[in-house]
């Protein structure tokens, strides 16, 4: 019999071997910014000052503060409208979740696009903009009697339903009403993507949709055609998050066909929508490489093309929902150095003032990032860090490997490419941390599109 031995983690112990950098991660050139994964405005000066959108970003910290998200509105109106013009025929929604704000929803608007909403809060933003309820979609597994009566008042365009409860629901404020609103079905088709767990929302067991290989789909679809007070216009499917290639879609796409085939030969009507979802993947760092709006339209519009002739039936009008393919890499988020602590034959350590209550996805995802220094040019050698957080909690990491100047001090400004999607949305008030501010950046112009949150704020939500 052997005894088990003492277990030493050989990472934390400084006679341990050297922590190494994952393989796709190589020191990077800082006098460079790689543009795939930064704004197009986004570029260094020959004094090694980060700007974007024309403003530097020492001007930006002096002037707003640090941490602060900052927002390349010229940015985000281009991917709109790339998105546009490459699904020329395609009902293209914003997906309101990645990120919202009034500005947004302006440019939205102004380039032509749909806004895809999954609660109150999300539609009250949208109207208080001036976004018409006609070119909305409203999403939610679970939305409340108040959201489900908004949509309906308002004649909302689309409502995605997802549950037989919701069926019953919706049919009797429709009944109450007098409405008939324009309904989808969200199909979960059975298609896993290659996604963190959290992000992968078409296999089975997940809590969005009705299981195609179940039969709850073609149930559903007898239940409100039997109900008569909902206009079925088709099926939605999502098959997840930050997806780089087309595969997946191209799967869903065809998969759906079949669904709507089958639909089409049980009840003698062809459902006339398709929703695809979003889920379109962009560059965090230089491993990932997505495929371009263009590139994707062609895919998609092909697998449906093929697959509707080869079942005889009509193409469906395509609908999409891109929301972080928009905005991902619009957005940068501004920090200042507060410590810096060498490990020895480990890593060094880089804490910033903001950390996992601005960016919850390291935490939530293991996500990566891109990080680098943005007030000052340095020629010192790249060494391994990690960039941490000021919050009380180990898992708090912004960036989890990168290499920066070994000479990064106390005072530096550091800048994280593509936080423009998920970062302010999921943000939270961790250990009582006010919310930074969204600056927004057009035409060598800054301006506050949400201000920084105070302890002010945060006290007067506190009646007790």
């Amino acid at each position: 019999m052997t005894t088990q031995p003492d277990l030493i983690d050989t990472r934390t112990s400084p006679s341990g071997p050297t922590v190494q950098a994952p393989g796709w991660l190589s020191p990077p050139d800082h006098r460079a910014l790689p543009t795939s994964l930064w704004a197009p405005s986004v570029h260094r000066d020959d004094d090694g000052v980060v700007r974007i959108g024309g403003v530097d970003v020492v001007a930006l910290a002096d002037r707003f503060g640090t941490p602060a998200y900052l927002f390349d509105e010229e940015a985000f109106r281009q991917q709109c409208e790339l998105f546009r013009d490459a699904f020329q025929d395609v009902d293209v929604h914003y997906a309101a979740k990645a990120f919202l704000c009034k500005a947004v929803v302006r440019h939205v608007a102004d380039t032509g696009l749909f806004l895809d909403v999954c609660t109150e809060g999300e539609v009250e933003v949208a109207l208080a903009a001036g976004f018409p309820p006609g070119r909305m979609l409203l999403h939610g597994n679970n939305k409340s009697d108040r959201e489900l009566e908004l949509a309906l008042t308002l004649d909302i365009r689309r409502v995605v339903v997802d549950s037989f409860d919701e069926i019953e629901r919706l049919t009797a404020l429709a009944r109450r009403l007098g409405k008939r609103p324009g309904v989808l079905l969200r199909a979960t088709v059975g298609v896993r993507s290659d996604a963190h767990d959290h992000n992968a929302t078409a296999h089975e067991d997940q809590k969005f949709g009705f299981s195609v290989s179940a039969g709850e789909v073609h149930e559903a679809v007898r239940r409100v055609l039997a109900a008569d007070v909902l206009d079925l216009r088709g099926l939605h499917s999502h098959i997840g998050s930050q997806i780089l290639d087309s595969s997946g879609f191209e799967i869903s796409a065809r998969r759906a066909i079949g669904v709507l085939a089958e639909l089409a030969a049980e009840h003698n009507r062809e459902l006339p929508e398709l929703n695809l979802g979003g889920g379109f993947g962009i560059a965090y760092t230089s491993k990932d490489h997505p495929l371009g709006p263009a590139a994707l339209a062609a895919a998609i519009r092909a697998a449906v093309q093929e697959e509707s002739s080869r079942l005889g039936l009509t193409p469906p009008r395509l609908a999409i929902e891109p929301g972080r393919a928009i905005t991902g890499q619009a957005g940068c988020t501004l920090y200042r150095v507060g410590t810096v602590k060498p490990r020895q034959g480990l890593r060094t350590y880089v804490a910033v003032d903001g950390g996992m209550s601005d960016n919850i996805r390291p935490a939530l995802f293991g996500a990566d990032y891109t990080v680098t220094v943005g007030n000052r040019v340095s020629t010192a050698e790249q060494v391994l860090v990690r960039v941490v957080g000021r919050h009380c909690d180990a898992g708090d990491i912004v960036v989890r490997d990168a290499y920066l100047p070994g000479d990064v001090r106390v005072g530096d400004l550091l800048v994280v490419a593509a936080t423009g999607a998920y970062c302010r949305s999921l943000s939270s008030n961790f250990n009582h941390t006010p919310r930074p501010p969204v600056i927004g950046i057009a035409n060598g112009v800054a301006r506050e599109l949400i201000r920084r949150e105070t302890v002010a704020d945060l006290l007067a939500l506190d009646v007790g």
